[in-house]
């Protein structure tokens, strides 16, 4: 019989296959641009369903944080720019408060847990350094992100640049979280999370390629 762990990963790799060749088919694209808040709910459920041992609740402590620092700094940004520069959001990642996607905290806490897991698992011991690593990593994935999401209309920039600012701005974020997960204190072995983060990068990869 199938762990939980393997149900979970087989429908993380199945599901962004099928969004990889949704994404690539020009006639199904509208269909699958509406369907990506569901698939990042999805991942989301399977986060939560593939956690163990919770440890008195910090692990929730960690994703409630994460979704609302996430989603508040975002809404700074995009009302300031100061932050990662100015950028507005489309319509892809579906409803939005105070201009911002809530969709948007959703997905900080994916990509902070998995990156989070992903470090744990590494022969890093120091949290500071596995914090420092985890950001360079998710700083990596938002630059494959990047083009994807302003050719698909997660967001968008002004005069269709990406400023530095917003790789610096993302590290420090992402170094800030990463931080607040090495500190509470749950189970941080979860296979899932580790094929999930992969699994997005193949995903964006791909897409990158084939929209070069």
């Amino acid at each position: 019989m199938l762990s939980k762990s393997t149900i979970c990963s087989i429908l993380i790799v199945v599901f962004h296959l099928v969004g990889l060749i949704g994404f690539l088919v020009p006639s199904t694209v509208s269909l699958f641009l509406k369907l990506v808040p569901f698939h990042l709910l999805l991942m989301f459920l399977l986060m939560l369903i593939s956690q163990t041992h919770k440890g008195k609740n910090q692990f929730y402590i960690l994703i409630v944080s994460v979704f609302f620092l996430g989603y508040l700094v975002e809404v700074a940004g995009v009302h300031t720019g100061k932050i990662f520069g100015e950028y507005t959001y489309g319509n892809t990642l579906g409803f939005k408060l105070l201009e911002v996607p809530l969709m948007i905290g959703i997905n900080w806490a994916i990509l902070v847990y998995a990156v989070g897991i992903t470090m744990e698992a590494s022969r890093l011991k120091s949290p500071v350094f596995k914090a420092f690593a985890g950001a360079l990593v998710l700083v990596l994935l938002d630059f494959l992100i990047e083009p994807i999401a302003v050719k698909f209309d997660y967001w968008g920039w002004r005069d269709n640049l990406i400023p530095l600012q917003n790789y610096l701005a993302w590290f420090i974020v992402s170094f800030g979280m990463l931080s607040l997960f090495n500190y509470l204190k749950f189970h941080k072995e979860n296979r899932s999370a580790i094929i999930l983060l992969g699994t997005q990068f193949a995903f964006f990869i791909a897409l990158n390629l084939c929209n070069l």
